[in-house]
């Protein structure tokens, strides 16, 4: 017997995650049933979780209040080519 789960994102959020699982060749739904299964397998989160340290915390702050940014990119390799510039 299988379960319903319901679970409410903001629009931003479903649209991304939708658009990556689908360039990996899966849908929301099915990514959402193997990180279930992974957490379930390893009996805890399927990849690390950590208390920000303060450092992190003040980044994410700026990231949120767009200060501190650097410009956009188009690509996450011409921003990995950026970052290897400095």
């Amino acid at each position: 017997m299988s379960k319903t789960i319901q679970i409410r994102v903001d629009d931003v959020l479903k649209n991304g995650a939708d658009a990556l699982f689908s360039s990996l060749g899966l849908d929301t739904s099915t990514a959402i049933r193997m990180f279930l299964t992974m957490s379930v397998e390893m009996g805890g989160f399927p990849f690390e979780i950590k208390i920000p340290n303060n450092s992190l915390k003040e980044a994410m702050k700026d990231a949120l209040e767009g200060r501190n940014l650097s410009r956009a990119y188009k690509t996450g390799r011409e921003a990995v080519e950026s970052m290897l510039e400095d």
